[in-house]
């Protein structure tokens, strides 16, 4: 029987779409910098001559999404033509084209769009080989997972020796480890009943709800007014108990020293961690507000813009929680190398997945990264928000609180065209009607 896409295949065709929901009208999404987002993705479909197809996307929150998928589009002459089988080699040519570097280098909205086309030729090969992502790379040999990586830049910090040995160390348990997966799934912790714009009506019943559903933690957005933010911690806590993960997220609203001062005066509350609590850029700020706060942890990364920085905030002792991101950095490969350097510091990762597709795809790196990497999931849980999961063909499922492991082939990133239709921007049938 010959396996799924086996044999010799070109790319044929690159499809973009710019992708946008309203979410700002129910304030879904809602933080202390992002008032009034519209969870948005620019979006790529990747088509070969034997009848597969990639699907692969770039998060944003609205305006900038044409520029987005307008970036996506310059990429399509390095990969139409092309059997892109090694993927090592494919995205080192991308992160490292002279020209379009200078656009960065390694960060921005191209670095986003390599992002957008990496996970797109990911999942067309997941799809081809009739596995999902996570199973796909957890099955691939410690050597094939090192040659995927660039190491330039790391090897002050780690080398493709030691990213061996990590890998090797958990080579022989790997089926054990998914045995249980798929028996047990992984944790998730709920992000929805936080929005900022919601009234502490909603806190209080959505706090209810997500403890009824079986999550292990509950996450709040603060920083824009403190007084708000005692009013509605203290709503949490009745609802939760005193001793429940609550964790709080200020979205880059501070600089250092009101960090240090505004979690201070919600110290009484014991947040489980605190993120973002400053500029992503400041690897320094970050390492001098995890010591001033101490010892209620730091978790940041959503926008932390490559491997590089993330090696900083790391070496610095910045962060106690790694939030890498599926869409932000360079795509699959790139947070590869952010869960080896991560298991090399030995801090765990917590994936950020606030917006649309984000859930679906990073279910699989954390999943990759139990099986084959850091072979835990202590103190490690995955973000879930419970919104537009309904618009892809393998959306999330959650059971008591954990993510079921994906079984379908490929990253999980397909949108039913019905839903591209109706919310492209400007002329779809959800935009024009509003």
């Amino acid at each position: 029987m010959t396996a799924p896409g086996a044999g010799a295949y070109r790319i044929v065709g690159m499809r973009t779409h710019d992708v946008r929901f309203p979410t700002s009208r129910e304030l879904d999404g809602s933080d202390a910098m992002n008032p009034d987002p519209d969870y948005s993705a620019a979006y790529v479909v990747l088509t070969t001559d034997d009848g597969f197809d990639g699907h692969g996307f770039a998060f944003t929150i609205g305006r900038g999404n044409d520029v987005q998928t307008a970036a996506i589009g310059a990429l399509e002459p390095y990969v139409i033509g092309r059997d892109v089988e090694d993927l090592g080699g494919l995205y080192k040519e991308l992160v490292h084209d002279s020209q379009l570097r200078w656009l960065g280098p390694e960060k921005g909205v191209m670095h986003m769009a390599i992002s957008a086309v990496v996970n797109a030729l990911w999942d067309l090969k997941a799809r081809r080989a009739g596995k999902p992502l996570w199973r796909l790379l957890a099955e691939m040999s410690p050597e094939e997972i090192v040659g995927l990586v660039d190491f330039r830049y790391l090897s002050d910090a780690l080398t493709p020796d030691q990213a061996l040995q990590i890998l090797k160390n958990a080579e022989s348990s790997k089926e054990a480890r998914i045995n249980r997966l798929m028996v047990d799934g992984y944790p998730a912790y709920a992000t929805s009943p936080g929005w900022l714009g919601y009234d502490d009506d909603k806190l209080r019943r959505l706090c209810q709800e997500a403890l009824d559903q079986g999550f292990g933690q509950i996450k709040l957005k603060v920083g824009a007014d403190l007084a708000d933010d005692i009013r509605r911690l203290t709503v949490a806590r009745e609802v939760c108990g005193p001793d429940f993960p609550l964790s709080i997220d200020a979205n880059q609203r501070w600089d250092v020293g009101s960090a240090i001062a505004w979690v201070s005066a919600l110290a009484e509350f014991r947040p489980h961690w605190v993120e973002e609590p400053t500029s992503p850029d400041d690897v320094l700020g970050h390492a001098a507000i995890a010591e001033g706060i101490r010892p209620i942890p730091v978790a940041t990364g959503e926008h932390v813009q490559n491997r590089i920085v993330f090696k900083q905030l790391l070496q610095a002792g910045a962060l106690s929680y790694l939030q890498l991101d599926a869409a932000r950095v360079g795509g699959v490969n790139e947070n590869i190398a952010i869960l080896l350097l991560a298991a090399k510091f030995g801090v765990p990762v917590c994936p950020h997945a606030g917006g649309v597709g984000l859930c679906e795809l990073v279910q699989h790196l954390a999943m990759f990264d139990y099986v084959a990497v850091s072979g835990s999931m202590d103190d490690r849980v995955i973000e879930y928000v419970d919104h537009l999961h309904e618009h892809f063909t393998d959306p999330v499922v959650i059971e008591h609180g954990r993510y079921r492991a994906p079984t379908a082939p490929g990253f999980s990133a397909e949108m039913h065209a019905e839903s591209i239709t109706a919310h492209t921007y400007p002329g779809g049938e959800v935009w024009t009607r509003a």
